[in-house]
């Protein structure tokens, strides 16, 4: 994965003046546009493209402090007006070209990226393959935005929503691994990008064939291999390391790349106050 990702940096730089199909190109390389974009936002930081609009700005520095018209440079890097292009450069180098054509600057550059896969070997990863038939998640959804750490005020809020008397009914209408309440994350940006809405549903697993009750909602887990994740510790950061970990050290090590599909986090125990817990962290996998 980190030899694709490299190659993946090297094909942005080549066309930083056109439109790049990310999807055409993971496939060229054997692996699908969705798991790229995962790996890249995980490891980089930032989704596709914002480090496509970052090393655009980067580069297109150098023509603006030239003599070149505007409207020509902002063509050449893919926007239709000099003022699109400009809110751009601004977003980047915190000034407008204006600015830098007349005082050379100053810039904020985006560095060429380069992925380095870097052995510890101190911290075994524990993880587990599964092969599940496809199965069902009910109960209460709702649009949230995405938070990369801490607790996320938009998902306590939806849960704390709910009577008690709706987690004990949920409880009741468990049916199939993975057990007990679930916080389930779907329709996720394939780029990760902070801020971007997913659907959160606070409910249960049930076989795909169960009926599901008109006051619920449903989100269909397609039949296949998942990878779980255990972490234990300080609640959410544990879960979040097991997130981060699972970019930087599984799938770079193993045979395994991301499927479309919800991400599931089953809390197995928990202190009362929740600022400890055991949970596992399911991802929807396929062959690499």
């Amino acid at each position: 994965m980190i030899e694709i990702l490299n190659r993946l940096v090297d094909a942005i730089e080549e066309s930083l003046d056109e439109d790049l199909d990310v999807d055409a190109l993971a496939a060229a390389m054997g692996t699908t546009g969705y798991h790229a974009r995962r790996m890249f936002s995980s490891l980089a930081g930032m989704p596709v493209s914002e480090y496509v609009r970052r090393r655009r700005m980067t580069v297109a520095a150098a023509d603006v402090v030239g003599d070149e018209d505007l409207l020509t440079i902002a063509v050449r890097y893919g926007y239709g007006s000099v003022e699109a292009f400009g809110r751009a450069f601004r977003s980047v180098h915190g000034v407008s070209h204006g600015h830098v054509r007349r005082d050379g600057g100053p810039l904020q550059s985006q560095p060429q990226l380069r992925f380095r896969l870097t052995v510890e070997g101190s911290t075994p990863v524990d993880a587990r393959i599964i092969e599940r038939p496809a199965f069902r998640l009910i109960g209460h959804a709702a649009r949230v935005p995405l938070i990369h750490e801490g607790v996320n005020p938009h998902i306590q809020q939806h849960i704390a929503s709910l009577p008690a008397t709706a987690h004990e009914r949920l409880k009741q209408l468990s049916g199939t691994e993975p057990s007990g309440l679930l916080q389930v994350s779907a329709d996720v940006d394939p780029d990760y990008t902070e801020g971007s809405e997913l659907t959160y549903l606070h409910g249960v697993a049930v076989d795909a064939a169960a009926p599901v009750p008109d006051d619920l909602d449903a989100i269909d887990a397609e039949a296949g291999r998942w990878v779980v994740f255990r972490a234990a510790g300080p609640y959410p950061a544990a879960l979040q390391q097991a997130y981060a970990a699972s970019a930087t050290e599984w799938f770079p090590s193993n045979p395994w790349r991301l499927r479309p599909g919800p991400s599931i986090v089953s809390v197995l125990d928990r202190a009362p106050d929740f600022t400890e817990a055991i949970c596992e962290l399911w991802l929807p996998i396929e062959r690499a």
